[in-house]
């Protein structure tokens, strides 16, 4: 069974012990996560397709981390004008296992 979740702007395909990298969620570690948006279930053949989300569908998961990823650094340059830049950024995440798909 593979579901379609909805979570922090962005969508991501699960299935059951998959583990995924979201945008940073207000839980702590080892704690228990529930995504209610399903935009979409399917199981063998049988597809249910929300409009927009399936009704009475959740996606439950454990908070393994929070974490932060590797630095991007962005460099700014204005020709002529001697002005430059050079910033860093570093973007939170949480890592999240998935242990049901309740359908």
């Amino acid at each position: 069974m593979f579901a379609v979740i909805e979570t922090g702007g962005k969508q991501y395909k699960v299935q059951y012990g998959d583990v995924v990298f979201v945008e940073k969620l207000a839980a702590e570690e080892n704690a228990e996560v529930e995504f209610p948006v399903v935009a979409l279930c399917g199981e063998d053949g049988s597809l249910s397709v929300g409009a927009p989300y399936v009704e009475g569908a959740k996606v439950v998961g454990k908070v393994l981390k929070n974490g932060k990823a590797k630095k991007v650094t962005v460099m700014t340059y204005k020709p002529k004008k001697n002005e430059k830049r050079k910033l860093g950024h570093r973007q939170p995440y949480t890592k999240v296992q998935i242990e049901a798909i309740n359908a």
